[in-house]
């Protein structure tokens, strides 16, 4: 079973920054193009962000462009987001998934091949 590992999640205040990681658990990352999901309390699950295998591609939701930022090494087979002027409606349980298709990660489906259990963001004063 593919597993993925988020952290980097907290509390931070309206304007500031944090940056996200995730790691997965028994295989390589560089074989799979990798998204960061996000769900808020009451609200349905949507893309964040995501990243073709060799990191030529990547997509970004219009309420993220120009602040969160998605990155991946290969080598530290280990994936990021790096948010910044974050806004108290960015709060929500942050996910990564992963997949052998960029287009299913980009449509966000629920049968991707790798899930991570989620690492929650605050954004609060």
């Amino acid at each position: 079973q593919l597993r993925l590992v988020e952290s980097g999640g907290g509390l931070v205040q309206p304007g500031g920054s944090l940056r996200l990681s995730c790691t997965p658990t028994g295989f390589a990352l560089n074989y799979y193009a990798l998204g960061w999901f996000r769900q808020a309390p009451g609200k349905e699950r949507e893309g964040v962000s995501c990243i073709s295998r060799n990191g030529a591609d990547t997509f970004y939701a219009d309420s993220v462009k120009g602040r969160f930022t998605i990155t991946r090494d290969n080598a530290k087979n280990t994936v990021y987001l790096q948010m910044s002027s974050l806004k108290p409606e960015d709060t929500a349980v942050y996910y990564c998934a992963a997949d052998s298709n960029y287009r299913a990660v980009v449509a966000g489906i629920d049968a991707l091949d790798a899930w991570g259990q989620g690492t929650l963001v605050t954004v609060s004063s």
